[in-house]
């Protein structure tokens, strides 16, 4: 039994939702997103909400996914979603024209990324040191923006890489911290 399969996904004001088939369709003021029914469940519009049913009882593996997807589908297209990163090391920028991300992350070759559809990317910061990734679909968001953040993460000397912006990084002490208490 899903307890978030369950319950209720309220639409909110200037969404539009639509079935089509097997299908779901929103849009809103951030823009459009399609999700497709799981196999197995089926979906209703009443009164404002939306209701994710199962077709039959033993049915119970993307009951409560399917409602999470509706929910963040909703979300996303009147609200949107954004993930800042920030990118520290001597040197270390970020470009892009719309189409790529271009990065000097300290390697002997900048790194370019192709940029997803329905992702926008904002770069800021007095060194363009910061990546803003935005778009409708919470998942291609969240996929982009840690795709980045692998190509050089956070080193625990220095802290030179990329990481969320309100992410702590454990540091470690280097060897002249470490051996300054010792005796000789």
């Amino acid at each position: 039994m899903s307890k978030i399969g369950n319950k209720p996904v309220k639409i909110l004001d200037g969404v539009k939702v639509v079935l089509s088939g097997s299908s779901i369709n929103f849009e809103g003021k951030q823009g459009k997103m399609t999700l497709p029914v799981y196999e197995g469940l089926k979906v209703e519009i009443k009164d404002g909400m939306v209701f994710v049913r199962r077709e039959k009882e033993g049915v119970n593996s993307f009951h409560g996914t399917m409602r999470a997807k509706i929910q963040n589908a909703i979300l996303g297209v009147s609200e949107g979603f954004k993930k800042v990163l920030e990118i520290n090391g001597v040197g270390f920028r970020a470009q892009s024209d719309g189409k790529k991300i271009t990065m000097q992350l300290g390697f002997s070759h900048p790194v370019s990324l192709d940029i997803p559809q329905g992702v926008k990317i904002e770069i800021s910061g007095k060194d363009q040191n910061i990546l803003s990734v935005s778009g409708v679909d919470k998942e291609m968001v969240g996929n982009f923006a840690d795709k980045i953040k692998k190509i050089k993460p956070p080193e625990p000397y220095k802290g030179s890489g990329i990481k969320y912006q309100n992410e702590r990084i454990l540091r470690k002490a280097g060897k002249a911290q470490a051996g300054a208490g010792a005796k000789k």
